[in-house]
């Protein structure tokens, strides 16, 4: 770290003294005629080519409209900023790419246009946040202007005047700059997405406007210390796997301003190699991003996420373009570019393109793989694990989240579960209340009941206690404290996966103990879950454990009470406000059963508590006015007790095909679940499976992988002897 800082600064030194050559920032003179050369090579090439011509001719010819600042997100005043600096930057290109100069002139009109705006603004009139912006309501809408105006001006620098590019530095950039660094230097030196984006718009406007101050705050923070800035960002931002502490949906968001930035370095500082820094950390970052999505492409939706972003979002098409030429040919890349079906005008994009071009029936599916990542810049705060199976169109996944909060846009979630199956989401994360830039919700913003519901446990699939969500729903306290991996097991063939983890801190008496399972049985299509979930504490607490379903209820092994005429909540506050009570069975048989369709393929939790469970049967939607929230279903299993141990498997089997109207295999193979032994040292559990058994056995305290243990199971009046944590064997075999 310090070795780089050195180079950056000496790299700052030596460019001081000279004027840059220009273009610079997004592709230099070189590239540009690199790109112009190969417009006609691919297909893609010429489409994307296309249709940014034809876009950018056809709003060039709308009048110039640089309004007052008003309206929030999703309002006329916000959309029309945004469309100018999309089209600052497009038009930029176009006379780049074609050496018209009527490009040129129209983006130097709008910028003389912010060049008198934008002395004249002070914070936006609907601004909500610690953060007000002055063009738009926060100032991360500033930051994302100042990335595409920044790039903008760098591709039209050549044909401005001196007279024209100091008016508009001073005008244009400068007052949003110095809001930034002299007003919100705190926001400005965060290690957190909106700080990328402030860190690059800066930064590229620095190297843009040759202003080498902006890019020594832009790399090292305000105070040039390095204790913030870009560099900071890079390292405390990912682990060493490449997890984005704020989740896969904002790995999607960050990545667009740490790769353009990235890029803008790379041409100005060359020496200083940033897409090698900490061991590749940009790439690592985009392709654990990648793999945290379902076959759709969508990102898991855990935290503050939305379920529609995917892949083929602009982000993701700048990041994979802009690391296919940093990082060389990555055949991983391909299906997501073919499902991007454009590309930037970038070297990058026309290797793609090409590549695309020469490999047309091959690299069609992304290669999805098992995977346990850390948590933290170090890899010790936890972390998330991506257990799979049936790779390809079959693909099942299982997420297992045991990581930190997540800095602001973190859930009380410790231990939690989400299952995707053939595409579908079967036991879901709600992610995040909001409609982003739909001005009839709020100006887009976060909805209130993003805190109120969706940030609460009781919204997640692991265990509440006594109705208090973890740490209490107290951000700054879930900061301080992790979960932290047990051990994994994957099996060579991975036709066993096993993660677990163990979280002391949710609560201050209670210790929270999941093991989790994805276990391929032979002659079994779909993989099933095994879920071993454990509290212990020196006390009688209420456990609430739900399974957040998609789908629609079939069948259950015992009676519940409908709701029919009037309904109640489950609770009066942390989230369970918002659940309606459909159903209710009290203090039913340890072991439950409920079925539910999804799409065309059936699911059965079958689960065995300690005692007899309380069942209830609940809907999202309670004291909601505005009608924010999804009307979703959850399954909830409740006991009190001192110490609970629930076992649970989650079983997809057979198929509804709604055209021939002929159901298959619409009932659960798992006919019982026993709990053979359960202590401080081993928990063994038998699942009847069509009459044949699954017999799974984990230590509870020696997690070494050369560990030898030995136990003796008295209900089967035997003694099983293995090495390492887990003990499976099914109708008698070993698997492996």
């Amino acid at each position: 770290m310090k070795k780089l800082f050195a180079i950056v600064v000496c790299c700052l030194l030596a460019y001081a003294v000279h004027a840059q050559v220009h273009p610079l920032a997004f592709n230099n003179a070189t590239e540009f005629k690199y790109v112009q050369a190969n417009l006609k090579q691919t297909a893609l090439i010429g489409q994307s080519y296309n249709n940014l011509k034809i876009t950018t001719d056809r709003r060039m010819l709308e009048s110039i409209d640089v309004p007052v600042p008003k309206d929030a997100a999703g309002g006329y005043t916000h959309d029309q900023h945004k469309a100018n600096y999309l089209l600052m930057f497009d038009a930029g290109l176009m006379y780049q790419l074609t050496g018209e100069k009527k490009y040129a002139s129209f983006v130097k009109k709008i910028f003389l246009e912010y060049a008198k705006l934008n002395p004249t603004l002070k914070n936006h009139p609907q601004a909500t946040s610690s953060a007000p912006g002055r063009l738009f309501w926060q100032a991360l809408n500033d930051a994302n202007w100042l990335v595409y105006a920044g790039l903008a001006f760098d591709c039209i620098h050549d044909f401005l005047t001196p007279t024209e590019r100091i008016q508009i530095a001073d005008g244009a950039f400068k007052p949003i700059v110095d809001y930034f660094i002299n007003e919100k230097p705190d926001w400005f030196n965060l290690i957190h997405n909106h700080a990328v984006w402030a860190c690059a718009g800066v930064g590229i406007v620095g190297i843009a406007t040759d202003n080498d101050n902006y890019v020594q705050m832009a790399l090292m923070g305000s105070k040039k210390d390095g204790k913030a800035g870009f560099l900071a960002q890079l390292d405390g931002l990912f682990s060493p796997d490449g997890f984005y502490n704020e989740g896969p949906y904002y790995t999607r968001y960050a990545v667009l301003p740490f790769f353009l930035f990235a890029n803008a370095i790379s041409h100005k500082y060359p020496a200083q190699k940033i897409f090698q820094y900490r061991n590749q950390i940009l790439k690592k970052a985009l392709d654990v991003a990648l793999q945290q999505t379902n076959i759709n492409g969508n990102f898991f939706s855990y935290n503050d996420a939305l379920k529609q972003k995917n892949y083929t979002s602009n982000e993701l098409v700048v990041a994979v373009d802009i690391a296919w030429n940093a990082y060389g040919f990555d055949s991983s890349y391909l299906p997501v570019a073919r499902s991007q079906n454009r590309i930037i005008l970038y070297k990058g994009g026309i290797g793609i393109a090409q590549a695309l071009s020469n490999n047309k029936n091959k690299f069609l599916i992304y290669p999805y793989q098992s995977a346990s990542y850390t948590d933290g810049a170090d890899g010790k705060s936890g972390g998330v694990s991506v257990l799979r199976a049936n790779p390809k169109n079959q693909l099942t996944t299982l997420v297992f989240k045991y990581t930190s909060h997540g800095l602001s846009h973190g859930h009380y979630d410790k231990l939690n579960i989400q299952l995707f199956d053939n595409g579908n989401e079967v036991i879901q994360d709600y992610g995040a209340v909001r409609y982003i830039n739909i001005e009839q919700k709020w100006g887009g913003r976060y909805l209130p009941e993003t805190n109120s519901y969706a940030q609460q446990t009781i919204a997640h699939n692991t265990i509440t206690v006594d109705e208090i969500s973890h740490f209490k729903g107290v951000e700054k306290t879930s900061e301080m404290y992790h979960p932290n991996q047990l051990f994994k097991y994957f099996s060579p063939t991975n036709k066993v996966q096993v993660v677990s983890a163990l979280d002391e801190h949710a609560y201050a008496n209670v210790k929270l103990f999941r093991t989790v399972y994805l276990i391929q049985l032979p002659g079994v299509e779909k993989p099933l879950t095994l879920d071993i979930f454990k509290t212990k504490s020196d006390s009688i607490h209420q456990y609430d454990l739900p399974f957040n379903y998609l789908g629609v209820p079939m069948k259950t092994n015992f009676t519940y009470t409908p709701a029919l005429e009037e309904q109640k909540t489950l609770g009066k506050k942390n989230g369970y406000q918002h659940l309606w009570v459909e159903a209710t069975a009290k203090q039913v048989s340890p072991f439950t059963q409920f079925t539910f369709l999804n799409d065309s393929t059936f699911y059965t939790v079958s689960s065995l508590s300690s005692d007899t469970p309380d069942v209830y049967f609940t809907r999202i939607g309670a004291n909601d006015p505005n009608f924010n929230l999804r009307h979703d279903p959850s399954y909830i299993l409740r006991t009190t007790s001192q110490n609970q141990t629930f076992v649970n498997t989650i079983e997809p089997h057979g198929n509804f095909n709604p055209v021939t109207e002929i159901a298959h295999h619409s009932t659960t193979a798992v006919s019982a679940i026993e709990r053979l032994m359960d202590d401080e040292n081993y928990t063994a559990v038998m699942v009847t499976i069509q009459e044949k058994k699954l017999l799974v056995i984990q230590s509870n305290k020696l997690f070494d992988a050369t560990f030898k243990h030995e136990v003796s199971i008295n209900p089967l009046g035997k003694t099983i002897r293995w090495q390492g944590p887990v003990y499976i064997e099914f109708d008698h075999t070993t698997l492996k």
